[in-house]
């Protein structure tokens, strides 16, 4: 893939691993567009790395609707799609309520659903495109607790097989991603206070990582990988 002139659209782009990867794009010449609910905050973000923006709720059919439709009367088309939109929630199996899975999941597996349903349209009429889905190693192995997060990243691996079968054929290549901890705000929002590691992986090792896969010439792509940190013990 040639950076240059790409047009990117990066979901929960506001913050985090979604702003480093943005961020990591208009370095290499990318058009990009970040998207999230709180304007405020996306506004700053956009500012600050050179990117557009669009507000809106990823697990909204509308929102999705709306904002895919609006970047490509825009740009003329969508090259890229990073589904980077995701939060959990943690609880012992006996103490998770309903409304918790429900709402991890509107984010996290109908979200994604959604953003990649109306871009894979796109896709399709070019016969071309990337969808790069940023799972977790959560979705290689649950773990106490994890309930609601890792199961909904297991859901999105499992879309993502799909996709790619389906959109192989139309030059499309569809990519997961499963970063092992990344120092952001995740941890805090999920009710975790961590202190910051000189050794834990950054936003930067993430999309350095996604920047470096997505350059291999179009006739190759790489469909899974996972990133870790060296030593974080």
């Amino acid at each position: 893939m040639n950076f240059q002139g790409a047009k990117a659209l990066v979901t929960g782009g506001s913050e985090g691993i979604g702003k480093g990867i943005a961020a990591a794009f208009r370095r290499e010449g990318a058009d990009v567009t970040i998207t999230g609910r709180h304007e405020d905050t996306l506004k700053a973000a956009a500012a600050e790395i050179g990117a557009g923006w669009s507000v809106g709720d990823v697990g909204d059919e509308d929102d999705a609707v709306r904002t895919v439709q609006e970047f490509v009367d825009q740009h003329g088309r969508i090259d890229v799609l990073v589904n980077n939109a995701g939060f959990g929630r943690f609880a012992p199996l006996v103490e998770m309520e309903l409304a918790d899975l429900e709402a991890v999941y509107k984010t996290n597996v109908f979200g994604a659903f959604l953003m990649a349903r109306e871009v894979a349209r796109h896709f399709v009429r070019q016969q071309s495109g990337h969808l790069v889905n940023i799972s977790s190693t959560s979705g290689l192995k649950g773990g106490g607790g994890s309930t609601a997060y890792s199961s909904s990243k297991f859901a999105l691996r499992g879309m993502t097989e799909c996709w790619r079968d389906e959109l192989r054929r139309h030059n499309v290549r569809v990519m997961l991603v499963n970063p092992s901890e990344v120092q952001t705000g995740f941890a805090s929002k999920a009710g975790y206070e961590r202190e910051l590691s000189p050794k834990k992986l950054r936003s930067e090792e993430l999309a350095d990582a996604i920047v470096g896969a997505l350059k291999i010439d179009d006739r190759g792509f790489i469909p899974e990988f996972s990133v870790f940190a060296t030593n974080p013990f």
